[in-house]
């Protein structure tokens, strides 16, 4: 970190969710007074962010692909294949890459996705296991597996109890699988007998008849699992009839579960075909979502990899992305990158008196600035420190 004084005034800024401009006293890495301005021009506050969809293993191997994927399972034979090739000092050096680029831009929490394919605990879940321990108290980084549910459930049994003593999330890749309400029900079972939360990509497709969230809705209603159970992806919600999905988010309300909309990889792979331009882009019906009370989060999933070429672990930049695909007005759609995910993950993200230093500074007026001028700098500020930008890649 780079210390600009060990205390001092941020005079007239506009903070998130705050009307009017302030002067922010810090002292000693904390805030001390928060107090109404007299002028403005200062620039714009806005807390640090929460990233709650990524997929750390897989990330930085866009170069290393032999050709643009064409779906997303061609996407994940492609991954596989390159997964076999990893070792330990790939995984840390791509994931310690990615981390960093996180925290520069103003990210502190994150949670990873982990593939996880046999009874065995992969190589890559020892690996950021370990970088979650070196990264504590700059990206403090939660970990779920990810496996196919049919895998899932001959496995189960060995990957449960490893995530419990780890900490870790279940997670399950859910699409138009046999038998799916009866295998839902018993992943659910296995969550529960071993006291874990839940993820889901689930429904990441345009076929109208990929109804997984809908058993996954109710499982979660029928064990008060409220607030445990997260749903990403859910682009099939986007082709399906809107009665029946106005119906369905009511019911994901009622029963607490999250929503995390992925607009990078969703409209890359969704649709997708040599030559032509893209009619469906697979976007999650999120501002029905949110209005029906399902809390709504946005995360960077794929980056640099097979799933999406692009990204750079900037939560602004995906929020930009949600902003345009979405037509949302982002002032109501900031705690998507921060409040919201960070409650999720279990703890707070929020500038306040006696609160530690730590927000992103933007030479800007407002959100809106921010969104429109993807110029505007940004200082991110750590416990009353100024962090240096990132270095540059691999």
């Amino acid at each position: 970190m780079v210390n600009e004084t060990s205390s001092g005034v941020l005079a007239g800024v506009s903070v998130a969710g705050r009307s009017g401009h302030w002067d922010i006293a810090y002292d000693a890495g904390r805030i001390t007074a928060l107090r109404p301005a007299q002028t403005g021009g200062g620039g714009f506050v806005m807390p640090l962010l929460a990233d709650i969809h990524t997929h750390l293993d897989k990330t930085m191997t866009a170069a290393r692909m032999p050709r643009r994927a064409q779906s997303l399972f061609d996407a994940i034979e492609m991954m596989g294949q390159d997964a076999a090739r990893w070792t330990d000092d790939d995984l840390r050096a791509r994931a310690t890459q990615a981390l960093d680029k996180a925290h520069r831009h103003g990210t502190a929490l994150m949670r990873s996705h982990v593939d996880w394919p046999t009874a065995d605990t992969p190589r890559g879940w020892h690996v950021l296991r370990e970088l979650a321990q070196d990264w504590r108290g700059r990206v403090d980084l939660q970990l779920s597996s990810l496996t196919a549910l049919d895998d899932l459930l001959r496995i189960g049994v060995d990957v449960a109890p490893a995530l419990r003593h780890d900490g870790g999330v279940l997670g399950a890749f859910v699409y138009r699988n046999a038998n799916q309400a009866a295998d839902i029900s018993t992943l659910f079972d296995l969550a529960e007998s071993h006291d874990l939360h839940l993820d889901f990509h689930v429904d990441e497709g345009l076929d109208a008849d990929a109804r997984g969230i809908d058993a996954i809705i109710d499982q979660t209603a029928k064990r008060g699992m409220g607030g445990r159970v997260l749903c990403g992806h859910g682009c099939a919600l986007s082709v399906r009839d809107p009665a029946e999905v106005e119906t369905l988010l009511t019911r994901a309300a009622d029963a607490g579960i999250g929503l995390t909309v992925l607009p990078g990889a969703n409209s890359y792979l969704q649709d997708a075909r040599t030559g032509r331009t893209p009619r469906l882009r697979g976007l999650a019906p999120l501002q029905e979502a949110d209005a029906a009370g399902v809390p709504v989060m946005l995360g960077s999933d794929n980056v640099r990899d097979a799933f999406f070429p692009y990204g750079d672990y900037d939560l602004i930049d995906v929020l930009r992305m949600g902003v345009l695909m979405g037509h949302l007005p982002p002032d109501n759609w900031l705690d998507a990158i921060s409040a919201r995910p960070a409650a999720w993950m279990g703890t707070t993200l929020d500038i306040r008196v006696d609160g530690p230093a730590s927000f992103i500074h933007f030479d800007a007026t407002d959100l809106n600035d921010v969104i429109s001028r993807a110029t505007a700098t940004r200082r991110v500020w750590r416990d009353g420190a100024v962090l240096p930008p990132f270095q540059g890649d691999l």
